[in-house]
Parts: C-alpha cells; structure tokens; sequence
C-alpha cells in the first residue's frame, strides 16, 4: 500500500511470531563526543562539555552493560565512526558481551543536509571505522539526529543493510521502499521514547536547563509500553550512554527493563533479530514519495 494520505500500511501480512502480541527494542546511541562535535567544531576546546560526552563511553557503557547483563537480554548499539575511532575498546567490549552493533553515521551528520554523494562516503567512512575497531559489518542504521534523507534507503539498500531505525509514521515494523522495486525493513522511532528531551543540558548547545526526574521519565516510558503492547506494536526505546549511563538513570532503566520482562507475549529482542523475522512477512513495501509543492 503506498496511498500517501491513506490507510496503515501493515494492515496485510504482518504478524509478530507464534506466542508473542507485541515487541520491544532496547537500543543505545554511543554518541560521545560526536553529536556535539557535528553541532559546533568549536566545542572541542570546551573540556567540561567534552567529558560531560565522555561521560559515555568512559563511565556510562559499562554501567549499561551491566544492566543488561543482569537482565539478561542484548541490545543494539548505534555507534558513529568518530566514536569507534576514539574509543575501539569500548566498542570491542559492546561486542565481546554479544550485543549488537549497528550504523549511526560518522560524525553524527544531518543526512538530510548531505548531497546522496557526500551521504554515501559518510556512510563508507562509518562502515570502515567500526571494521577498523570492532570487526563488525553493521545490518542495521539509524541516522544520526533521526534526519534521514529521501536517499537513505536507497544507498542503505546499495550497501547491504537489513534494516533503517529513522522513522515515525507508524507503531509497527514495515518494509520500506529503497527504489528499483527493492526495500528494507524499517523499524519506527520517536522522540517520546528518547532520553535526550528529558535528560540533556549543555549550556548554548542543548536542552532548557529543566532536566526530569528518572521516576517521571521512566513512567512515561512504561505508558508508551504499555499501550504498544496493547496495540500489538514495537517499542523502540533510544538511550545514550552520557545520559542514561548515569546512576538513577540507568537504575530507571533497569526498573523499565523488568516490567517489560513481566509481560506476558512481549518479544524484546535486538534491531536485526526484529528486522529479520519482517523479512519472513508477505509485506508490501511503502513506497513514500517526497511531497512536492505547487507556490504558484
């Protein structure tokens, strides 16, 4: 189905597997230094801001590992090139707890304020720094500030990825349109589920200064799980180590992992694990078209 003002476009076809209603993605963006470095270069003569970034890898990954290893289920880890080429060991100690490793840009680049061409060797650029530090080939993207372009899935296609984690148009996974009757599995995000809005403050670079207790957050997370269980959908929660990393909010999350484990049929699962059973499903692919605009 491919009507631009119609209907849900996994009404056919689509079914979580036998025994499980709904599923859950508990995913991290290793930013580091990266998203800052991309907002304003100038930041890295900044030390404080730089270690509240460093904060990440250096403290927050492995506080975050340990969480998961208590719990006892495996993440996906969006990391950019930058942050593999500065921290190899944490990336290498991601992998070595067999959690998955997926594609985040390079510098945490807007995609959608690239050329295709310029987005194509960011994409290679990224590719080669997590081989370079890690080993691994990545089968899963999600652009960096969630700004993919309408060239995304095709080049993402092109170069062998299984799925994209970018978009909001939906509560279920589908298969995304990549041109030349090719497709990708898409596996929808939203800003409600990311710990930036609530957490972050730098001054002049991000956030009001207001950050949210990890109660409230952690809350408001259970709501949105619970009614996407309910509507028999995917949760895709985004955590960043240089926030979530950090003591009670990553006890939060540990809370909210928990409960999640308690539900009965809720499948959580990895990006690729969730990516490669839609695979499976006789889904027609979405094919969305950049809206075109008449100012006569």
């Amino acid at each position: 189905m491919t009507d631009a003002a119609g209907s849900e476009p996994l009404a056919s076809g689509f079914a979580w597997p036998a025994g499980t209603r709904a599923a859950a993605c508990f995913t991290f963006d290793v930013d580091a230094e990266s998203a800052i470095l991309a907002i304003d270069p100038a930041s890295a003569g900044r030390r404080s801001v730089m270690s509240h970034q460093a904060y990440g890898p250096r403290t927050g990954v492995p506080r975050l590992l340990r969480v998961l290893d208590r719990t006892a289920i495996k993440g996906t880890f969006f990391v950019p090139g930058y942050t593999a080429e500065r921290w190899p060991g944490v990336i290498r100690s991601i992998r070595d707890a067999g959690h998955e490793i997926a594609h985040h840009g390079y510098l945490h680049e807007s995609a959608a304020a690239l050329s295709p061409e310029a987005e194509e060797r960011v994409l290679v650029r990224g590719l080669a720094a997590l081989d370079a530090a890690a080993g691994v080939r990545p089968s899963g993207w999600r652009a960096p500030m969630w700004e993919a372009s309408w060239s995304s899935a095709g080049l993402l296609h092109r170069h062998g990825f299984r799925y994209d984690s970018s978009l909001m148009d939906t509560d279920r996974p589908y298969q995304l349109g990549a041109g030349n009757g090719t497709s990708l599995v898409e596996l929808p995000i939203h800003w409600s589920l990311d710990d930036w809005e609530p957490y972050v403050y730098l001054p002049d670079l991000s956030g009001s200064g207001a950050i949210a207790s990890p109660v409230d957050v952690v809350a408001r997370w259970a709501l949105e799980l619970d009614e996407l269980v309910a509507e028999g959908g995917l949760f895709v929660l985004t955590n960043h180590p240089f926030a979530s990393g950090r003591a009670s909010r990553a006890a939060g999350l540990e809370a909210l992992i928990r409960r999640a484990q308690a539900i009965d049929g809720l499948w959580i699962a990895t990006c690729d694990e969730v990516a490669r059973w839609v695979e499976t499903l006789p889904i027609e692919p979405v094919a969305d078209e950049r809206p075109v605009l008449s100012l006569d």
